[in-house]
This record gives C-alpha cells, structure tokens and sequence, in this order.
C-alpha cells in the first residue's frame, strides 16, 4: 500500500510540473519572437510575451481542422477571473486564474524591469533580466520554471542583437548582416535543424521564402513555430 501511495504521490508530482510547461515558441517573420506557450493541466494554453504580458489563452486548435495552422487557438469556454479593486493597482483588470491555474503578476515595490509583470503561471516562475544587466534585453524573460532564456547581446552582430539565443541547451542561430538583404536576420538553425531561405537572386515570388526546414519543429518536448 506504502509502495501505491509513493507512486500515486511521484505521478502528481510529475503531473504538476508538467501542467504549466513550455509548449510552444512562436517566430514572427521568422525573426523574431511573438509569444512563449504555456499549457495548463486543462489543456490551456495561455500565450506570453518576452516581456510577461499574457497576450491570449485558449484550447489548441485540431489539427485535423480545413483551416488548421500552428498556434491557433479556439475559445476557452471555461471560467476566468480577473484581479479586482481591491488588489495591489498594479494587479486591477489582471488575469487572475484561467480555469483552474493561478496567474500571479510582480507587484508595485518590485524592480521596475518586473512591475506588473506575469510572475507565476501556476507552479510555474517567471522571471526577467534587470536593469543592471544588458540593455538590450533588460525586462524579458530570463526564466520560466526552470528553463533558461538568453539573448545575444550588443556586442554580436547588428542583425540578431537582442534577440532569443538559446532555451535551455537549445541554441538558437540567425543570419547575420553580412548575408542577403532578404534574409538576414532570419532563422538559420534551432538546435540541430537548418533553415534557408530563397534570397534576392531566386525566382519572382520565391524571394525570401523558406527553402528547406519545416514551419513547425518539436525540439526537446517543445514546438517552434515559424510563421
């Protein structure tokens, strides 16, 4: 019975930490960054930008759908609740919980970087670079749960300062400014996959568009989407 008990007490563990994980990063143009996914244990999944504003939430949308594409979600139709008058006013109008996960944001005597700011999906922490660290990506995310975010800073290459450079053991590549004028800036390899891109001498309607690599990747239990 002892033994049952020990493993039904490890499942909800595992269960728990799963329910607020990372699940998806979309790319915008292929170049930057439009929001990290998180998945609650319902199912939810509520989508955040680089800098901690929750952006929208929502179920998936089936893939087996006409009109399907990566990082669609339908309506969630269950309960949300929002931070009333009686909070801290920089929490007032906030998502408080979005079914049954707890969304918790950095109060008013935080740092300035983090004021406001989605601090706790769930069980899930989040936090940010400060003020005292690279200018260029001072305020966004740094850590969620524990997952590692970092940026390449203004010492690398104009075309990619700033922007996502690895999560967790994933690195992240881009072209630099050195190459077409049409694709610098934009993916070259996420972990081990490539990406290229048709550049300015390819055929009308060809001119910068994916030529080899796929617009969604599963790398390490998380989806990259490229849109």
């Amino acid at each position: 019975m002892k033994n049952i008990f020990l493993a039904i007490s490890s499942l909800l563990l595992v269960v728990s930490g799963y329910s607020q994980e990372l699940r998806q990063v979309k790319f915008s143009g292929a170049t930057t960054v439009s929001f990290f996914s998180f998945v609650t244990d319902q199912g939810v999944i509520i989508n955040v930008s680089e800098d901690g504003k929750v952006l929208e939430w929502g179920i998936e949308m089936d893939r087996r759908r006409y009109n399907y594409y990566p990082g669609k979600l339908e309506p969630y139709m269950g309960r949300v609740d929002y931070y009333g008058l009686e909070s801290d006013s920089v929490l007032r109008g906030k998502i408080k919980s979005i079914g049954t996960c707890q969304l918790n944001y950095y109060g008013a005597f935080e740092t300035k970087e983090k004021i406001g700011k989605l601090k706790m999906i769930g069980h899930s922490a989040l936090d940010y670079y400060d003020s005292y660290e690279n200018q260029l990506f001072k305020g966004k995310l740094k850590y969620a749960g524990t997952v590692l975010f970092s940026y390449y800073s203004s010492f690398e290459n104009e075309a990619f300062r700033g922007k996502l450079k690895t999560i967790a053991n994933t690195a992240i590549t881009y072209y630099s400014s050195f190459d077409d004028k049409l694709i610098k800036g934009k993916l070259k390899s996420i972990g081990s996959f490539k990406y290229e891109w048709h550049t300015s001498n390819a055929s009308y309607g060809y001119q910068g568009g994916l030529k080899s690599g796929s617009f969604t990747q599963n790398i390490n239990g998380i989806v990259y989407i490229i849109m």
